[in-house]
């Protein structure tokens, strides 16, 4: 398995003059080469190929006299560029054809100089290395102080140098893991375990464990509304509002950060103490679009699912996605009853075929446990809820009348 281990970068002023520098000659290719095959598409002409678009607008380029600038950065920063908008036409095309997964992708656009992000890729061929002091040396840049929170798993293929909206640098490190290795890492265990995720509570788990949600977004918000208006009464184009602006994307990743942050640690701690996981499949698309969206998003479930997703992976445990119309909250986990739907403000009920008391929420993770198939009985076979018999009066029923039918 591939991942990314990312950590911060601390330039000299130089050396940010020098990343800048590649930044945008990174981004004049990948717009040539959008230009080029957009104008090609414009004339009814197939597309050029990416070996002639390498010689035109690299190789070629470097001797005129408005391009000989691309000289001095390194090539491989140019060619992943290239390279980059040959996956994004290849991923458009994907998305049109209906091959790929996932939602559906526009074709590439041109690179701004005030986009948010800013990024280059250097590969071995750039002959880029981790110095004996810890330092990280890239060609024409020079040795980049770095912050190592943990140690590389393994030898890195390739480094991504990123500028993020907040002027911070990072260098994201691609490393192949070794699944033999992973597996060793992580205590055996045969625990299971089904996950209700919540607004309440952010996950409540089937043994009656509630974690709290953080909501990071609704903390800070008073500070985030105090950035942004101070931003807005800038006049557009100064250096206060650059100021600003860098105030609130300052604020906005402090936000991000713990949450990943949070996500990861509740992530690694499921994994570990559990073999086998079960998680609601949720419509995150659709409740965005309700007036829970702020609080919707500011869980984030849709990320912490996916880190439970590849760490799962990763390390060898199970996780079970169940449909999000199971009936998990309607669903008496004691005896299988259906009650129905139930208003978001009954966090208890009590079931009128078995009379048992539930919270709402551990009821639910325990339902999503037994669909996931992940409960088990006391010889260790897993089962599903048992079908219980309609009740007599229920419309439908097919038990016997309690009053005889009149001929």
């Amino acid at each position: 398995m591939q991942l990314r281990y990312s950590f911060r970068l601390y330039p000299n002023p130089v050396q940010r003059t020098a990343l800048a520098q590649a930044f945008g000659c990174a981004r004049v290719v990948f717009n040539d080469a959008v230009r080029a095959r957009e104008d090609a598409r414009a004339k009814g002409k197939p597309f050029p190929e990416a070996g002639e678009l390498s010689k035109k607008l690299i190789t070629e380029a470097k001797r005129s006299k408005d391009r000989s600038w691309l000289g001095e950065v390194s090539a491989v920063v140019l060619q992943q560029s290239l390279r980059d908008a040959e996956a994004a036409y290849k991923n458009f095309f994907a998305a049109l054809k209906g091959t790929r997964k996932g939602p559906k992708l526009g074709p590439p656009r041109f690179k701004s100089r005030k986009d948010n992000r800013q990024s280059v890729r250097f590969t071995a061929n750039a002959r880029w290395k981790i110095t004996p002091k810890g330092r990280l040396a890239l060609p024409k840049i020079g040795e980049v102080r770095v912050k190592w929170s943990r140690s590389l798993p393994a030898a890195p293929s390739s480094v991504t140098v990123i500028k993020d909206a907040a002027g911070r640098y990072f260098a994201s490190f691609v490393i192949a893991t070794d699944p033999a290795t992973d597996l060793t890492t992580v205590p055996d265990t045969e625990q299971r375990v089904g996950i209700d995720l919540g607004l309440t509570h952010f996950a409540v788990l089937s043994d009656g464990t509630k974690i709290g949600s953080p909501r990071f977004l609704r903390r800070a918000e008073k500070k985030l509304k105090k950035a942004q208006r101070e931003l807005s009464r800038k006049q557009k184009g100064s250096k206060n509002r650059e100021k600003a602006r860098l105030k609130v994307a300052r604020a906005h990743v402090s936000v991000a950060d713990a949450r990943r942050e949070f996500h990861h640690q509740l992530s690694t701690k499921l994994i570990r103490e559990n073999q086998a996981i079960g998680v609601e499949n949720l419509a995150v698309n659709g409740l965005a679009r309700t007036r829970l969206a702020k609080s919707v998003h500011d869980a984030g479930w849709s990320s912490f699912v996916n880190m439970l997703e590849y760490k799962a992976a990763r390390y060898g445990r199970t996780l079970v996605k169940i449909g999000r119309f199971e009936p998990t909250s309607q669903t008496c986990s004691a005896c299988g009853h259906r009650d129905g739907p139930k208003p978001l403000h009954i966090r208890t009920w009590t079931c009128p075929a078995c009379q048992t008391v539930h919270d709402r929420d551990t009821n639910a993770a325990i339902n999503v446990k037994t669909a996931a198939g992940l409960a088990v009985t006391a010889c260790g076979v897993q089962v599903r809820p048992e079908l219980v018999p309609a009740q007599r009066r229920e419309t439908g029923s097919h038990g016997f009348p309690l009053e005889p039918c009149a001929t």
